[in-house]
């Protein structure tokens, strides 16, 4: 289907033009109307001022067909000179029947330069209403002509600052509605980044110590080595499934039946500290929880992914050490979780592992689940503290 609006908007010298042919023909109808007597715009005067100041060899009727139309061809403009084309149609309107290019100039004026322009331009153009009484043998006046140019210069001037209006309103809409999406996107992605850490950083730091084992120890027996390596082989793996666990949550549609795969909760907790213990950290794990199946599955996810977050942090910053890890509460309560691990001096051969982004994803996780977190890093060690809220 042809949008005639996208036409119109861009070939505004063609609409321009269009708009100029047809307030010539109503023009027409105008002066054929007010050849039988009837007015809708005061003329002041039949015109035998302004053929006093004409060149020879004009006529009435020359007047009468030549200035109108040149009124309406100078509509092609009107976006360019809008005011200066209402104050000389104004003028010309004491003579001539000029009032349809009038009223289309007015609407421009109103449209496009604003409120408090438009007004002086209604005002201008109602200053022959009230020249009437001052002219008692004026052309064509009268009360029922005054109130027709009112109504219709009102109209004209109205229709145009609503029209404005609306653009602006339409505009208004369109630019919310890019930065909503621009934030949508934005959440988006931070929403990947976070994923894409939690995951990978859990299963990299495990791949890093077991391949640091290798490293450190190279004449270890062959059956350590040989653990060491199918180690790395299984967390490689296991890896990988994670990655593409994520990718497949993140491309799950959210309209129809289809359900993303199951994430991890709360509940693979044991699962989680059983991986960290068998990589070599030390975790002492306390637990005072009521019944998980009363929490929902966002608020153990978010749970899950903390921990994981926070164990991957311990192997990461402080190996060696023992993480002293304890989840409590229940549905009046809410979950806290708490993780503490002393912080041991590196040797001067080993630089300090480059800061991350784990605990800027971990607090933006926490917040939108509604929960809060806090954390402190003394010379002896480092605590966490995060409560969520316990949603069913």
């Amino acid at each position: 289907m042809i949008d005639v609006r996208q036409i119109w908007r861009g070939h505004p010298g063609a609409a321009d033009a269009v708009v100029a042919a047809g307030a010539a023909v109503l023009t027409a109808l105008v002066a054929r109307a007010g050849a039988e007597g009837v007015y809708v715009y005061p003329q002041l005067s039949h015109g035998t001022v302004l053929l006093r100041v004409l060149p020879l060899g004009w006529t009435s009727g020359t007047q009468i067909a030549l200035l109108p139309t040149l009124a309406c061809a100078a509509l092609y403009w009107r976006r360019r000179f809008p005011m200066a084309l209402v104050l000389a149609l104004v003028a010309l309107s004491v003579t001539q029947p000029v009032v349809v290019p009038l009223l289309v100039a007015l609407f421009t004026v109103a449209r496009h330069r604003g409120t408090r322009t438009a007004t002086w331009s209604a005002a201008a153009a109602l200053l022959p209403v009230a020249a009437q009484p001052l002219v008692p043998s004026g052309g064509a006046t009268g009360p029922t002509t005054a109130v027709s140019a009112v109504a219709l210069v009102a109209g004209a001037v109205g229709w145009g600052l609503y029209v404005a209006g609306a653009h602006e309103r339409v505009a208004h809409a369109e630019r919310e509605a890019a930065l909503r999406a621009d934030q949508a996107r934005q959440n988006a992605r931070e929403e990947i980044a976070r994923e894409m850490h939690d995951v990978l950083a859990h299963r990299l730091t495990l791949l890093s110590m077991h391949a640091g084992a290798l490293e450190f120890h190279p004449t270890a027996p062959p059956e350590r080595i040989a653990e060491a390596a199918g180690v790395v082989r299984r967390s490689a793996g296991e890896a990988l499934e994670d990655l593409q666990g994520v990718l497949r949550v993140l491309r799950a549609p959210v309209i129809g039946d289809h359900a993303p795969p199951p994430q991890p909760t709360l509940r693979d907790t044991d699962r989680l500290i059983e991986e960290a213990r068998a990589a070599g950290a030390e975790i002492e794990l306390r637990q005072r929880l009521g019944e998980l199946s009363t929490m929902d599955a966002t608020t153990g996810r978010t749970a899950y992914r903390v921990l994981q977050e926070a164990l991957t942090n311990h192997r990461k910053h402080a190996p060696g050490t023992v993480a002293c890890v304890t989840l409590s509460g229940g549905i009046a309560q809410g979950l806290g979780i708490t993780a503490a691990n002393p912080v041991p001096p590196l040797p001067a051969d080993r630089p300090h592992p480059p800061p991350g982004h784990g605990l800027t994803g971990m607090r933006e996780r926490v917040q939108l689940a509604g929960g809060r977190m806090s954390h402190l890093l003394t010379p002896d060690g480092f605590h966490l503290e995060v409560w969520l809220p316990w949603t069913t």
